[in-house]
């Protein structure tokens, strides 16, 4: 992996690492908090490459409509454990539950 790349992934995992229980946070916000707002696909690769680290809280990440990742049907129930709601249409409550977070500098200070 490329110095730049791995320095993102760095980036996002510490984001990652700051949200909430109880919130979510999108790939794209993720994205721009990182300082890349064109680059929430990277954000995904980041998730999907992340290290077996029980301190990533990966589940907490969703796509910019509040659905989960396809095919990891755990993230649900681990979202709905800490008091995540879903909408009738299976999506995240976005209203609800979405970290409201200005930059970066709230997440690293």
């Amino acid at each position: 992996m490329d110095e730049v790349l791995q320095q993102f992934f760095s980036e996002v995992y510490e984001i990652t690492r700051q949200i909430p229980r109880g919130k979510v946070l999108t790939y794209g916000r993720i994205a721009a908090l990182a300082g890349r707002p064109q680059h929430a696909r990277w954000v995904g690769r980041a998730m999907a490459q992340s290290p077996d680290d029980k301190t990533l809280p990966c589940h907490r990440v969703v796509n910019s409509a509040g659905q989960t990742a396809p095919g990891w049907t755990e993230q649900r129930t681990l979202l709905e454990n800490e008091g995540v709601t879903f909408r009738p249409n299976g999506h995240v409550d976005m209203k609800k539950h979405l970290w409201e977070i200005l930059s970066a500098d709230e997440v690293t200070s």
